[in-house]
């Protein structure tokens, strides 16, 4: 049994809301390291079967006390959504067990092998899967942790055999801080998270931090972004002009080696760029790499096909929860050529929709028709933002949309009678947001699309 093992093998670790994307990933790493895991959460997720493949049996309902393990000889593991007041947390501080952050665990496997470490406003959750792909592809095994399922593998994390490890570090509430990169991955940077940083200038300020952890650093090449690194870096980028685009992706050159890539949108080509940047300075046969870039299928909840309709029209889910995601991800859904595009969108975060609803509409109506649904709540309190709604959005597109239709459907019940009357052959729709909307998206399809089954069975 190698050290690393035997360091795990004497914990307990119990994961409070092990369902979730960061969460379920560390709990099958940490199985496969010797820990002893178990968990909970108020409700089943797709990546529970994974957990549950690892031997784990998690309990599922409401927190209660009765369900942390005996006596105190465990450690709990949270993470920023799992609230102060949560039984299961009260109960562990009464015993005096010790707590973890995920990130501090993350952290603590960023410390075991060489770590690749992806941040950025968006496209991180990609970027960091095309990372994996590439350095499988070189014959590299990463180890990885990402925020969604990789579809190669059908899993959010493994322990691979190889000396690096890839991971999506999280700039949403800091805890990127906690990670210990060889190699930092800046994909782009705008303010979101506003519940955690004041400003664009103080968002800066914790990569700054995170870049100069990192001896390497891999930069998307904007003089903004690399202002923020004091010492080396390898810039990437990639023209409009340099990309063929198509409903089967897009094909361009990286270092004079053709690379094609199964997935749309430029903003995916530049992700690749990145990956690749990162796998080469990885010490990755950069020609293997590249072509395996051909073999990547995406992530869950990124530009995910999940069926047809009744009426013939073919739905997409997309995580897109920030008006540069919603607009990158309707303009690659434009290189499929659709009749019309149809956009329904359910914003996450009450502090998120009041900072940038303006933005959001603006963002829709690239679309032909847009569907706004409710805000997601997630771990936000709506009490504490009075008259903030997702019908602040839909006024935006209408406003924006000149003359576009634009509906305000608040409840789920409500658009899929809508889109069910609405939608037709031809069409594409995109379900986009980082909450419950794939739930609408699945109620609408006649049959789940066999790629999506499996990809969800994983």
């Amino acid at each position: 049994m190698s050290s690393t093992a035997t360091a795990w093998s004497g914990r307990h670790l119990h994961f409070i809301g092990i369902g979730g994307a960061g969460m379920s990933g560390l709990a099958v790493i940490a199985v496969e390291l010797g820990a002893v895991v178990s968990g909970s959460d108020a409700a089943d997720s797709p990546y529970l079967a994974n957990v549950r493949a690892a031997g784990v049996d998690p309990v599922i309902g409401p927190h209660a006390l009765s369900t942390l393990p005996d006596g105190k000889g465990f450690e709990i593991v949270v993470s920023s959504a799992i609230a102060q007041d949560n039984p299961e947390r009260l109960g562990a501080s009464q015993r005096g067990v010790i707590e973890h952050h995920r990130s501090e665990i993350l952290g603590e496997l960023s410390a075991l092998k060489r770590c690749i470490a992806i941040t950025g406003t968006h496209g991180k959750t990609t970027t960091t899967a095309m990372t994996v792909c590439a350095l499988r592809a070189a014959g590299m095994d990463p180890a990885y942790v990402a925020g969604a399922t990789v579809a190669e593998t059908g899993t959010n994390a493994a322990w691979g055999s190889g000396e690096w490890i890839v991971i999506e570090a999280d700039e949403s509430d800091r805890s990127l801080l906690n990670l210990h990169p060889e190699i930092a991955v800046l994909t782009n940077l705008e303010l979101d998270h506003h519940s955690t940083y004041q400003s664009l200038q103080d968002l800066e300020e914790t990569i700054r931090r995170f870049l100069a952890m990192a001896p390497q650093a891999v930069i998307c090449d904007e003089p903004r972004l690399l202002a923020l690194r004091d010492g080396p870096a390898q810039a990437y980028g990639i023209a409009d002009a340099d990309v063929e685009m198509d409903g089967s992706g897009s094909r361009f050159s990286f270092d004079s080696i053709a690379v094609s890539l199964p997935v749309p949108g430029i903003h995916n080509a530049l992700n690749a760029t990145g990956a690749l940047t990162a796998a080469r300075l990885a010490g990755a046969n950069l020609k293997a790499a590249a072509l395996g870039m051909a073999e990547f299928a995406g992530t869950g909840r990124r530009f995910e096909r999940v069926g047809v309709t009744a009426a013939g029209a073919v739905v997409y889910d997309d995580y897109a929860h920030h008006p540069t995601e919603v607009a990158a991800t309707l303009q690659a859904a434009r290189t499929f050529a659709p009749k019309r595009l149809v956009a329904v969108f359910q914003p996450h975060l009450y502090s998120r929709t009041a900072a940038l609803y303006r933005e959001f509409g603006e963002a829709l109506a690239l679309a032909d028709t847009v569907v706004v649904v409710e805000v997601y709540r997630a771990r936000e309190d709506p009490a504490e933002y009075p008259g903030v709604s997702g019908l602040l959005i839909a006024s935006a597109a209408a406003d924006a949309g000149q003359g576009r239709q634009v509906a305000w459907m608040p409840g789920f019940e409500q658009a899929e009678r809508f889109l069910r009357a609405t939608l037709r052959e031809g069409d594409l729709m995109l379900a986009l947001g980082a909450g419950n909307i794939d739930d609408l998206a699945r109620l609408l399809v006649v049959a789940p699309d066999p790629d999506d089954v499996a990809a969800r069975a994983g």
